[in-house]
Parts: structure tokens; C-alpha cells; sequence
């Protein structure tokens, strides 16, 4: 019998949630997605020490403050990680605008223009990656705008039917919505615990499965955020899924059998369409506690993670020592 993993790659696009290259040479995703932080424990890896040390060593040669310097550096590392991934990869990379740009479309746009080029700099064509945006109103704005200029987005932090639908009207590529947050907010609101097939966060993904094909819609659905195997099993067959290395190798050493949950000749109860303007989603946003909570909480913790591997770098080129 093949292991789970294995029976997952045969019906799911697997992703590595994490900057680790070994980890990405050990279990051979198709993508790979980053955030801030895991960006900045990626900087605490032994193989990023080249790569490290020659953004440090190209932002000591820029003029500008030491805030915008280490700014600089820390778009320059992000870029710079993914292109080494690109290299172990057959598809995508995913790397993030700025959360706390996450309210500015023309910042965003902007910010992931920058990225892209960036990245063409590096020799990595833009069909290699993704742009990951908040998925605020104004992210999936930007997302629009990026989309018809030829640049695929990847709309994280999305925690309700409301943001996959806005994500869909605006004709992005993919989202991924946060499946161990949603249930990290339930456990905390309820008390109670749950099993997989209850698991709010499993439900909601399931429920944007079934409106994307009940409704035609191409943009991709990619489950994120997992706390357990037993998550990740109760949405395979799922577009894709973002898992991190310590599940990942739990996937890898079952050699049950994996059953197929999410179909598309088979979703289940027609969904009603949901209107996809501004005021509908605002509404419906402030309807939903969880996620207005998780998306505001999301934001606030890449935010952070982004100011700390700035204030680190800042700190490693005022000392003038190797990172």
C-alpha cells in the first residue's frame, strides 16, 4: 500500500507550507507558499546562509535610511528564497505583499508589481508565481487589477464564503482559506472539541469547493492552516493544499487508505448565488465574527513577524557581521 501522502498527490496538488529547502527536497511538492513568518524562521536555516549574507551584503551598499534599508532587504530576501525554491519545484512560488498594505490598493499593486520584477531580475518568469494579498476588499482589489496585467494571485487569509466569492468576481487564481484558524476561533468560542468531519474549518472549505463548481468557477481552492492529518484527510481531493513539513511526514509514514471527500461531479446540495459587491461583502463581514476577527488577527501577526525580520536585519547591518 502507498503511503497517504502518496494517495494525496494522485488526487490533490500538493504544496509545502514552509521555507525549508530540505523539506522541499524530502517530500517533492509541485508548489510552495511562504508568508512573513515563515520567512523569518527561514532566516534562522543553515541553507539560506548564502542567500542571507549577499542581501545583507547588497543592503549595505544602498543609500537611504536604516529602516529603508532593511525594508529593502527583507523584499529582497523574500524574493530571494523563492527563487531558490523555484529551483526545486515544477510549479509555483507564492510570496507576499506587505500586510500592512493590506488596506492600500496602490501600495499593493504597486508592491507586487515590484515583486514580480524582482523575480524577472532573478531569471524567474512571472507563470512561476503567485502574489499573496490579504484578502481585505482592497486586496481583492488589487488582485483584479494585478489579475488582468498577466499576474496570478494568491488570496490568503480567507475564512468565509463571503471573501471566496469576491475572490471569484474579481477573477483571481487561487485562494486559500485558513482551515486550522477557523477552528482554532470555534474551540475558543465553544469550549468544545471536534472531530474532522464537524471541523468548521473543514466545512467552510468544503462549502467554497461546492459554490466554485456548482458555479463554474475556475479559481483554484487551496486549504491552508492545518492542525491536524485528520484535517487534511477530510478535504482530499481538494485543488490543492498547503501542508507544513511535520504533517507532511505523518502523511508520508500512514499506509492507510485515504478516501476521496471533495468531488467535483459530486458537491452536494445547489448553493445559492451570493452577490459579490462591496456592500454585500462588507455586511456579510461584519456578520461573520469569526471571520472579521481571524482576517484582522491575520494581518496584525504578519505584520509583526514582517517588523521583526526587518528589525533583525536592521540590527545585523548596523553590527557589520555576516547574518
Amino acid at each position: 500500500m502507498t503511503s497517504k501522502l502518496d494517495q494525496l498527490k494522485a488526487m490533490t496538488v500538493v504544496v509545502a507550507d514552509t521555507g525549508d529547502l530540505e523539506a522541499i527536497k524530502t517530500y517533492r511538492p509541485v508548489d510552495c507558499t511562504t508568508n512573513p513568518s515563515l520567512v523569518l524562521k527561514a532566516v534562522e536555516l543553515p541553507a539560506y546562509q548564502d542567500v542571507i549574507e549577499n542581501a545583507i551584503a547588497w543592503g549595505r551598499k544602498q543609500g537611504g535610511t536604516k529602516d529603508a534599508i532593511a525594508a529593502h532587504v527583507a523584499d529582497r530576501l523574500a524574493v530571494a528564497f523563492g527563487a531558490e525554491m523555484s529551483k526545486l519545484v515544477p510549479g509555483r512560488i507564492s510570496t507576499e505583499v506587505d500586510a500592512d498594505l493590506s488596506f492600500d490598493v496602490e501600495g499593493s499593486v504597486k508592491r507586487a508589481r515590484d515583486i514580480i520584477a524582482a523575480y524577472d531580475a532573478l531569471g524567474v518568469p512571472r507563470e512561476k508565481i503567485l502574489v499573496k494579498l490579504a484578502s481585505t476588499w482592497e486586496g481583492i482589489r488589487a488582485a483584479a487589477i494585478l489579475q488582468k496585467e498577466g499576474i496570478d494571485c494568491n488570496l490568503t487569509l480567507l475564512f468565509s464564503l463571503a471573501q471566496a466569492v469576491a475572490c471569484a468576481d474579481a477573477g483571481v487564481f487561487l485562494i486559500s482559506p485558513f482551515v486550522g484558524r477557523i477552528l482554532d476561533w470555534h474551540v475558543k468560542a465553544s469550549g468544545k472539541t471536534f472531530e474532522p468531519e464537524e471541523d468548521p474549518g473543514v466545512l467552510s472549505v468544503r462549502q467554497i469547493y461546492s459554490y466554485y463548481k456548482q458555479h463554474g468557477i475556475n479559481t483554484v481552492v487551496m486549504g491552508a492552516s492545518f492542525r491536524s492529518t485528520g484535517e487534511i484527510e477530510a478535504l482530499a481531493g481538494c485543488d490543492r493544499l498547503t501542508i507544513a513539513p511535520a504533517l507532511l511526514e505523518k502523511l508520508a509514514a500512514d499506509n492507510g487508505t485515504l478516501v476521496r471527500k471533495l468531488d467535483p461531479a459530486n458537491t452536494g446540495e445547489k448553493i445559492a448565488t451570493v452577490a459579490a459587491d462591496e456592500k454585500s461583502f462588507r455586511w456579510a463581514m461584519n456578520e461573520d465574527q469569526m471571520a472579521t476577527e481571524k482576517l484582522s488577527e491575520g494581518i496584525r501577526l504578519f505584520a509583526k513577524d514582517l517588523r521583526a525580520l526587518r528589525t533583525l536585519i536592521a540590527k545585523r547591518l548596523e553590527a557589520g557581521v555576516p547574518a
